[in-house]
Formats: C-alpha cells, sequence, structure tokens
C-alpha cells in the first residue's frame, strides 16, 4: 500500500521518525523532525508540529528525561475509581480512610 501512495509513504517515514524519538528519548532530534515535517505536503502533521511548539520545553523535557508523572497519575485514578465506587454512600471522611488504607497496603 506504501508503494501504491507518495503521500502515505511520506507520512509514514514522518511517523517513524517520530516514534524512534519517543523510544530512544532524543528530543534533541526534535526540532530537525518538525523542520522536516514541515517541508512536506501533511496539514495533518503541521497541526501536531504546531501544538508541540506551543509548549516546546515542556515537550522537550518529556522526550530528552527519563523522569515522568505515571507513578502520579496511576495514584490519582486509583483514587478517582474508589470515589465513584462510594459515590452517594459517603461523605470525604470515610473516602479519606480508605484512600490511606489502600495505599498502606499497596506499599
Amino acid at each position: 500500500m506504501l508503494a501504491h501512495c507518495a503521500e502515505l509513504k511520506a507520512l509514514h517515514a514522518h511517523v517513524r521518525g517520530f516514534a524512534e524519538i519517543l523510544q530512544t528519548r532524543s528530543g534533541q532530534h526534535l526540532k530537525d523532525w518538525i523542520t522536516a515535517t514541515r517541508t512536506a505536503d501533511l496539514p495533518r502533521l503541521h497541526s501536531f508540529a504546531t501544538g508541540l511548539e506551543k509548549d516546546w520545553d515542556a515537550v522537550l523535557q518529556g522526550l530528552s528525561t527519563r523522569w515522568n508523572s505515571g507513578p502520579v497519575e496511576g495514584r490519582v485514578n486509583h483514587i478517582k475509581m474508589i470515589k465513584r465506587q462510594m459515590f452517594g454512600r459517603a461523605k470525604l471522611p470515610l473516602l479519606r480512610k480508605r484512600v490511606l488504607l489502600t495505599a498502606a497496603a499497596n506499599r
């Protein structure tokens, strides 16, 4: 399919390039990737690149360092799940107690 559509072939190459930046955490190559993307006639990639540039510092840090907010987001998701389970049944003191008990049990 890629052999029959030049636009799809170009899109595939750019997406693969971005995936490589993600996998290797080589954020220093992001500017080159954006420049190459801008030269292609792919409007959806242009809007994606514009979105990346809007929060450049955060994107660059996210693609360059090994630090992430995964554990925090997991904990927030867990708290929201407990809150949904208790909806309409109890007030904040019981929610607080359940959150603290499950946090202690998961250590």
